[in-house]
C-alpha cells in the first residue's frame, strides 16, 4: 500500500525559496531532484530523528551527510558550544582548543603529526594539494571517477574515453586549463593505476580510501596498498579524503582499518561535530611547508574557531571503543535486516561500520559505471516510499547513508518496517 506525506507548509517555504536562492536550495543534492520530488524543509532535529515544518517525523539517515556521528542536539556537544559561545565566538588568535584537537586528532590518525584547520573540505582539499605541488615540484594529479573532492575547480574533472585521460570539465563555469592536469581513471582498476603513473609525473595521487559519493564503493583488495606502491615508486604523494572515513569507520579512519598509511590526509565532517570546520594534516616535514612555518601559503579568518573547535574535540573525545562497537553491530543490523527486506528485488547493499549503499543493480558495484547502471528510477521511487513512511535516507543513488550512535534498535525496527514496505511498493 502506498503511503503520503502532509507537506504543505515544505512546499510553501520552496516557493519562496527559488525566488531567491539557487534551485531553492544552498547545496545541490538538498534539492532531493534526484529522486522526483521537492524538498522537505526541516524544523528540529534530536537524537536520530528529524521533524519538518508540516509536523512529520523521520528516522534520519543523512544526518547532515555524516558529521552527526551522534545524532542531532547531543547534550554534551550542545554544552561545549554553548561554554564556548559564553566566552567568545571568533578572535582571529590562536585558542588553547586548537592545540587540542590537533592533539588528539595526530594521537588517532596514523598518517598525521601535525594538522592545518580549514573551514570545508573543499578548502583542505585544495590546500592539501597545493602542499604536494610544493613538495614534488610537479603539477599533475590522479583522481577517480566519481571522486568528488570539493568544489575546487581542478578537481570538479571527469574522465574522457580511455583509461587513463586528462580530464575534461564537469562543470560550467570550470575552465579547460583548471583541469589539464587533473587524470582521471576508474576506481578498483590497478592496470589503470600503473599505467597512468608510467605515463605522467604527477605531485599526488588522490583518493578517497572508501569512495562514498558514487555511493559506497570499498576498494578492492590491496588496490589502496597498490596506491600506496605506485606513489613510492614515482614520487608521488599519497593524499587520502578521508572527510567521511575519517574517525566514522573507525579511530584512525579508512587508513588505521586498512593498514595503508598515505602521505597527506584531508578531514572534514566529524572533525567539526557538526560546525563547519575540516583539515588536512601530514609527517612534520611535509606540514613545515606551510606558511608561516614555510613557503605554501594558506589562511582563513575563521579556520579553527572555537565554537567548531568545541564540538569536533567533544565528538572525538566521545567515540571510544564501545562506541565504535555500537556503530559497528548498528550497521550490521540494518545490512542485514535491510537485505532481507529487499526480498527478491534486485539490490547490492554495500558497508563499512558507520557507512551503507543500497545499490538498485543485479551485480556487484566496483566503480563509478557500476553505480551510473544502477536502475535510478527504481531507487527515487523507493526513497519517495520511504519518505513516505518516516524513512530520510540520502536522496540519491550517489550518496551513502549515515547509521548514528543515536539509532536505536527501535529506529532500526521503524526503519525496516518501511524498507519492506517501500520494496514491494517498488516492485509492485
Amino acid at each position: 500500500m502506498s503511503a503520503s506525506l502532509t507537506d504543505a507548509k515544505s512546499a510553501e517555504l520552496y516557493a519562496r525559496a527559488v525566488q531567491r536562492l539557487p534551485g531553492g536550495v544552498n547545496s545541490p543534492v538538498r534539492a532531493m531532484r534526484a529522486i522526483g520530488r521537492d524538498p522537505l524543509f526541516v524544523d528540529r532535529a534530536e537524537g536520530a530523528e528529524l521533524f519538518d515544518v508540516d509536523g512529520n517525523r523521520f528516522v534520519d539517515y543523512v544526518c547532515s551527510w555524516g558529521p552527526l556521528i551522534h545524532g542531532h542536539a547531543h547534550p554534551e556537544i550542545l554544552a561545549a558550544i554553548s561554554e564556548a559561545a559564553a566566552r567568545g565566538t571568533t578572535f582571529g588568535a590562536p585558542t588553547a582548543g586548537e592545540v587540542e584537537i590537533a592533539e588528539e586528532v595526530a594521537r588517532r590518525v596514523p598518517g598525521i603529526d601535525m594538522l592545518r584547520m580549514t573551514s570545508s573540505g573543499t578548502e583542505a582539499a585544495m590546500s592539501a594539494i597545493r602542499v604536494a605541488r610544493a613538495v614534488t615540484g610537479r603539477e599533475k594529479l590522479l583522481k577517480f571517477s566519481g571522486a568528488y573532492h570539493g568544489h575546487l575547480d581542478g578537481l570538479l574533472a571527469e574522465a574522457g574515453s580511455g583509461l587513463a585521460t586528462a580530464g575534461v570539465p564537469a562543470s560550467a563555469g570550470v575552465s579547460a586549463s583548471a583541469t589539464a592536469n587533473t587524470v582521471i581513471v576508474p576506481w578498483n582498476d590497478g592496470e589503470a593505476v600503473v599505467r597512468a603513473c608510467a605515463e605522467h609525473e604527477f605531485a599526488a595521487i588522490l583518493a578517497e580510501p572508501y569512495p562514498a559519493n558514487m555511493g559506497l564503493v570499498p576498494p578492492f583488495e590491496d588496490f589502496l596498498q597498490l596506491l600506496r606502491n605506485q606513489a613510492d615508486a614515482t614520487g608521488a604523494l599519497l593524499v587520502f579524503d578521508e572527510v567521511i572515513s575519517g574517525f566514522r569507520v573507525g579511530p584512525g579512519g579508512a587508513q588505521e582499518r586498512e593498514g595503508v598509511t598515505p602521505d597527506m590526509t584531508v578531514l572534514g565532517k566529524i572533525i567539526g561535530g557538526g560546525l563547519p570546520a575540516a583539515a588536512y594534516g601530514a609527517s612534520r616535514e611535509i606540514m613545515e611547508h606551510v606558511a608561516p612555518a614555510g613557503p605554501v601559503y594558506q589562511a582563513g579568518t575563521l579556520s579553527g574557531n572555537p565554537l567548531a573547535v568545541a564540538a569536533g574535540l567533544t565528538t572525538l573525545r566521545l567515540l571510544d571503543e564501545v562506541a565504535y562497537a555500537r556503530l559497528a553491530a548498528t550497521t550490521e543490523t540494518l545490512v542485514h535486516g535491510l537485505r532481507d527486506a529487499a526480498g527478491d528485488v534486485p539490490v547490492q547493499i554495500v558497508s563499512v561500520p558507520g557507512l551503507l549503499t543500497v545499490f538498485f543493480s543485479a551485480e556487484p558495484v566496483h566503480d563509478y559505471a557500476g553505480a551510473q547502471a544502477c536502475d535510478l528510477a527504481a531507487h527515487a521511487a523507493w526513497i519517495r516510499a520511504l519518505l513516505a513512511r518516516g524513512v530520510y535516507a540520502p536522496p540519491s543513488q550517489f550518496e551513502a547513508w549515515f547509521p548514528s550512535l543515536a539509532h536505536t534498535p527501535e529506529h532500526l525496527e521503524r526503519t525496516l518496517e518501511a524498507a519492506a514496505a517501500a520494496f514491494a511498493e517498488v516492485k509492485g
